[in-house]
């Protein structure tokens, strides 16, 4: 059942604009009908009580509105501090709170939804969250660029740090993510729209505002840029062969200038970026031994030096074996972060469940990995590319083991036999959106009383 604003002298309309959505789901939404709305709804967790806290007026331009602070309370926006009959224009995502401070305070977020006439107009387009990502920090794009003409993307301040290190200490820049020299890069606004389309649909993918602001302070890149070459190389260290003696031209990875296990690079040779290290290996295929994940498609180096017998040195960058290796080689001693949705509550209660049974985690996920090989656990829900081909013996990098680990522990705990789990965890109540819950990332109190190792009966299923 929703939960309607109380309306001011405005005219109601049958047309729902706008919505205050709690952010513990125990709370109605707050359905916004008016171009000008009185909102009259709970403000603190420990009562049920509700009172007058805000005005909502719709303003002319879209997804946006003016919020006026009608309580004698400071109201939060978006951790701006607005006071008593100040105003604010708040934005589709906002987050608002009905007093000074996030404890003991419900959160609500601004939610804008589109008039009925625009939504035929709108294309939906299904993007797998991992191919929007920056490969250099692995977050969703912010402020979007492309690199001609391999066409990769990248934040604006990533890439931005990556051209002034490559121009001062390189000949050319070359695309941090295919090796391939960079002649143009530009701002794409499209893909940035698509971005800013994902962090609203999943409001946990978005970086902190702090990270944001290092972003912000590195981007360089304004309009269409011609990337000119970087430092140049005095004329007599140019040579025109890998095979001179004495060459002093950078040469990309261990075997452009020396033949490792019956193989060397030639100058037609494509070279894969190790996403571990950064360093190059060349791309070789059928030669068993793998050099991209499987559970990210991602390039890991480290199990091809090993195979050609190249050790960790100072002359080139290449990994350690233990960045890259099977599943049944890893060892672990301690549950992952990320595990139950980095729910630290949940992983406390997983690690007493351990204990309690007498046994340790490696032990625990050693059974668990023979039940996965031998395909007796769902794979459906497991975060991983190509799950029905991954195997004891895969090669995985390490944030897939930690993903694999993480979903192993959530069938351990819902497999769980009653009487090893602690009997205050055993009391409380499961909560409706289980392990999907995005409000246990950042409410503490919903993620320690609240089961949340349990399937959603809300929400995506």
């Amino acid at each position: 059942m929703e939960e309607l604003g109380e309306s001011s002298g405005a005219k109601p309309s049958d047309e729902i604009w706008a919505k205050l959505v709690p952010l513990d789901p125990g709370y109605s939404d707050i359905e916004i009908r008016s171009d000008e709305t009185i909102v009259c709804s709970e403000v603190t967790s420990s009562s049920a009580e509700k009172h007058k806290w805000c005005r909502i007026t719709r303003n002319s331009y879209p997804f946006s509105a003016t919020l006026r602070n009608d309580s004698s309370n400071t109201i939060l926006a978006d951790n701006a501090i607005v006071q008593n009959e100040e105003s604010v224009v708040i934005k589709c995502g906002t987050d608002i709170i009905p007093g000074p401070d996030r404890e003991g305070y419900l959160s609500y977020r601004f939610e804008v939804i589109p008039a009925p006439e625009f939504c035929p107009r709108k294309l939906k387009i299904c993007v797998d969250v991992e191919h929007a990502k920056c490969s250099i920090c692995l977050n969703i794009w912010h402020d979007v660029v492309t690199a001609a003409p391999c066409l990769h993307n990248f934040c604006n301040g990533c890439f931005s740090e990556w051209l002034r290190t490559s121009q001062k200490n390189h000949v050319r820049v070359l695309c941090p993510q295919c090796r391939a020299v960079v002649q143009f890069v530009g701002r794409n606004h499209f893909l940035n729209n698509i971005s800013e389309d994902i962090l609203q649909a999943d409001y946990s993918l978005k970086p902190s505002n702090e990270e944001i602001c290092v972003l912000d302070s590195y981007a360089s890149i304004q309009s269409n840029l011609v990337i000119k070459g970087g430092k140049k190389l005095p004329k007599k260290r140019i040579h025109s062969s890998l095979d001179e003696e004495g060459s002093s031209i950078d040469l990309p990875c261990p075997q452009c200038g020396t033949e490792f296990g019956g193989f060397r690079c030639n100058h037609d040779t494509v070279h894969l970026q190790c996403q571990a290290c950064g360093g190059l290996m060349p791309s070789r295929a059928n030669i068993g031994v793998p050099q991209h994940c499987l559970g990210c498609d991602r390039t890991f180096c480290g199990a091809y030096w090993h195979a050609q017998g190249v050790a960790v040195g100072d002359s080139h960058t290449i990994c350690s074996r233990e960045t890259f290796k099977p599943i049944s080689e890893r060892s672990i001693s301690r549950i992952p972060y990320m595990t139950h949705e980095n729910n630290r509550h949940e992983q406390d209660i997983t690690k007493k469940c351990i204990e309690q049974m007498g046994r340790t985690l490696q032990d625990v996920i050693a059974e668990w990995i023979i039940m996965f090989n031998n395909g007796e656990i769902d794979r459906s829900r497991m975060p991983l590319n190509h799950a029905q081909m991954i195997t004891a013996e895969t090669h995985v990098c390490n944030d897939c083991y930690d993903k694999l680990i993480s979903f192993l522990l959530y069938w351990f705990r819902i497999a769980m036999p009653k009487h090893y789990v602690p009997p205050d965890a055993l009391a409380r109540e499961n909560c409706w959106y289980g392990y999907a819950c995005r409000t246990q990332r950042h409410n503490e109190e919903h993620a320690r009383k609240r089961n949340h190792v349990c399937r959603p009966i809300r929400g995506p299923q």
